[in-house]
């Protein structure tokens, strides 16, 4: 919790305590109709839908749970990912939380989704720890949703994966953490190992963006590419940033 209160620490000090409590009042009651908004969605609610909500915020730029994803890239990523029902996915990169919430509506009624995240992390990462609950929640039907806190470079976070899965392949792993080269290529070496064959791993931002520095997943995409079955999913040829590219791991 220590993160979350130095954010109110840092409000009340630069704004006083009147515009603290109409802060905190806000978001609680932004979080408050964002989740029984959620609730409310049927098992057989659209992609569409759901993609709007999580990706227009139509409850404001307070709205606490978003998705920076393009409509038609991450609606293409999902169609194919339910067509293999996966029963483990693992995100690596959760932030805001939007794209774990699509990942779990993809996913299969008793996955076991897992989320990797850097508290304190570059690239949008680092969510609060009072987030933990609103991103548990998620989980529909017999599905388990479980946070790893923790830098997914780290050989100890790893082995805090395996350790939960207990021989259990993984499905799905999507990769939007660490966007630097050798970040996002430790990140596959150290993880896609634990992908079964036949099983997908996706890229974020595989589309350069000259204005972020320290975007290089394009870099990498280019080489590992390659080297498997591979999808690139890109709204438009004319963009900056985004696009999903999706690995089709071969067996050994």
């Amino acid at each position: 919790m220590a993160d979350s209160w130095r954010q109110a620490v840092r409000i009340l000090r630069s704004n006083g305590p009147g515009f603290f409590l109409r802060f905190l009042g806000s978001r609680v009651a932004t979080t408050a109709s964002l989740w029984r908004r959620l609730r409310r969605l049927p098992p057989s609610a659209d992609f569409g839908e759901m993609i709007s909500l999580m990706v227009d915020r139509p409850l404001g730029p307070g709205q606490p749970v978003f998705a920076m994803q393009r409509p038609a890239e991450i609606a293409a990523f999902l169609s194919r990912m339910k067509a293999l029902r996966p029963r483990v996915v693992v995100e690596i990169g959760t932030a805001s939380g939007g794209t774990l919430f699509l990942l779990a509506r993809a996913a299969a009624p008793d996955a076991l989704l897992v989320s990797l995240d850097l508290p304190g992390g570059s690239f949008g990462g680092g969510y609060q720890a009072w987030r933990k609950p609103l991103y548990c929640s998620f989980a529909r039907d017999a599905q388990r949703i479980v946070l790893l806190r923790g830098d997914s470079h780290d050989p100890a976070m790893a082995a805090r994966l395996r350790a939960l899965l207990a021989g259990r392949p993984v499905d799905v792993l999507f990769i939007d953490g660490d966007h630097r080269y050798e970040g996002v290529k430790a990140d596959f070496e150290a993880y896609s190992p634990l992908v079964r064959p036949g099983g997908l791993v996706a890229f974020h931002d595989i589309v350069p963006d000259p204005g972020q520095e320290g975007m290089e997943v394009s870099r990498f995409w280019k080489e590992i590419s390659t080297r498997h079955p591979s999808a690139e999913l890109i709204a438009s040829p004319d963009q900056h940033g985004y696009g999903i590219g999706v690995l089709t791991l071969e067996g050994p």
